[in-house]
């Protein structure tokens, strides 16, 4: 079981799964809307309970897609495509440690020019 968090606390997330598919995300969608490449791994989308759902704050930069954000600290939380299984969860809101190491970079075509990937 891993615990995740938004930055005031106001949402809170419970994923009963282990997490797969980690990724860094490069495209410029992901660099507007972290600031920087997003890091995410996947779960099941049942796996995840949310606990202070009425707090999120949805926007669908695409009409397939939906980001998730606290509407009180603006922490992005969730990225998830409404005909996938899975969900995308942001890894620096994660409360308990992930296990995990990311080898996969995705949409580096259209990273920003500020840094060099390996």
């Amino acid at each position: 079981m891993h615990k995740a968090s938004c930055l005031c606390g106001a949402v809170q997330l419970t994923i009963d799964s282990d997490l797969s598919h980690n990724s860094m995300c490069h495209c410029s969608q992901c660099r507007k809307n972290s600031g920087h490449y997003w890091a995410s791994a996947n779960v099941k989308k049942e796996a995840v309970r949310i606990t202070g759902e009425a707090h999120l704050k949805d926007f669908r930069a695409t009409p397939e897609v939906r980001r998730r954000f606290c509407r009180h600290c603006g922490t992005w939380l969730i990225w998830e495509h409404d005909a996938e299984p899975h969900t995308s969860i942001s890894l620096g809101c994660f409360d308990t440690p992930t296990g995990i190491n990311v080898t996969r970079h995705i949409f580096t075509g259209d990273k920003g020019d500020y840094y060099d990937l390996p």
